[in-house]
């Protein structure tokens, strides 16, 4: 089987998250030949009667993803630094501009950014309430002021000096920095519906979604792929790996809140693998940080499936 790259989500759920748990996954990942790990954004959880989590969140706060990407890259060497998904239109376009390309700078290019503009349910509104109204940014926000956030961004990594004039954003004739390590970083765009897939086809660097229902996660490949969007090319270690229309399959082995042997997560992976080749993911990320289990246990899980895959064999220096 031709292997697309394989990522792990770093432990960033209450209680299993913290400083020394996240070195042990990501120096474990890099050791083993993982090409990625990852972190997601969640602002908060409600705590209303009406909510239903139809998504499966983990109802533990979550730990912020930058800070916890910048840990990991401060303690590895080779391995990618992944959001999957940053909620971006939460912050200032000039000021998470400057957070990205600071931590790019700082893991010397080894940023991705998977970014969104809300998500936490599947179903309407795809987004949740509460955490636009902690924000302070109105939900109205999302589509057009989503994509006009990216611009700002984008503009914000270009040469000095740095201007932007939208009808949500404005940035002033400025110089801004610091610059990404590479120029740019980039951009991954999370959807669902067909219409944001075919935007992220458009003017993002590539797609990420969840593979929930794998019949759904096909089509949605599909849309992205008729929409123009491109893949960089699967196997392992091919490729930049720094988008170029990567399409990023994050999946979920095994029912979260439920601890599990290094053979029966193997053997979950590799089914979702095949899954996954099969609609053409060029990258998939285990969802590790579903597991209600300490790292050295986490890390037994991907010591086993390393194994299993022959991966730090092929693991690239770079």
């Amino acid at each position: 089987m031709s292997l697309p790259r394989i990522g792990v989500t770093l432990p960033q759920v209450s209680p299993y998250a913290g400083p020394d748990a996240v070195v042990t996954v990501a120096q474990a990942a890099e050791r083993l030949g993982y090409h990625a790990v990852s972190a997601s954004d969640r602002l908060l959880i409600p705590a209303g009667p009406h909510w239903n989590n139809d998504a499966g969140l983990p109802e533990d706060h979550v730990w912020e993803s930058l800070e916890l990407l910048t840990w990991a890259a401060a303690h590895t060497r080779r391995i990618r630094v992944v959001t999957g998904i940053l909620n971006t239109i939460f912050q200032p376009p000039v000021v998470l501009a400057r957070r990205l390309a600071t931590l790019d700078r700082l893991s010397k290019g080894r940023l991705v950014v998977g970014v969104g503009q809300g998500g936490g349910t599947r179903l309407p509104p795809f987004y949740i309430p509460e955490e636009f109204t902690a924000a302070g940014v109105p939900a109205g926000r999302r589509g057009a002021g989503f994509v006009e956030h990216t611009a700002a961004m984008r503009a914000c990594w270009a040469p000095d000096p740095v201007e932007f004039h939208g009808e949500h954003y404005r940035i002033p004739l400025a110089k801004v920095g610091p610059k990404p390590w590479r120029g740019s970083i980039p951009l991954l765009f999370g959807a669902i519906t067909r219409s944001t897939i075919e935007r992220a086809a458009r003017i993002g660097d590539g797609f990420i979604t969840t593979a929930v229902n794998w019949d759904d996660t096909r089509m949605q490949v599909g849309w992205y792929r008729d929409a123009g969007g491109s893949g960089s090319g699967s196997g392992s270690g091919s490729g930049s790996g720094r988008g170029e229309g990567t399409v990023v399959v994050n999946i979920i082995p095994t029912p979260p809140g439920e601890p599990v042997s290094p053979q029966v997560f193997t053997g979950a992976v590799l089914g979702q693998l095949d899954r996954a080749v099969a609609v053409g993911a060029d990258e998939v990320h285990i969802a590790l940080h579903l597991l209600p289990m300490e790292a050295e246990q986490q890390v037994e899980l991907i010591e086993e499936l390393a194994a299993k895959l022959g991966l730090a064999a092929s693991a690239p220096v770079s």
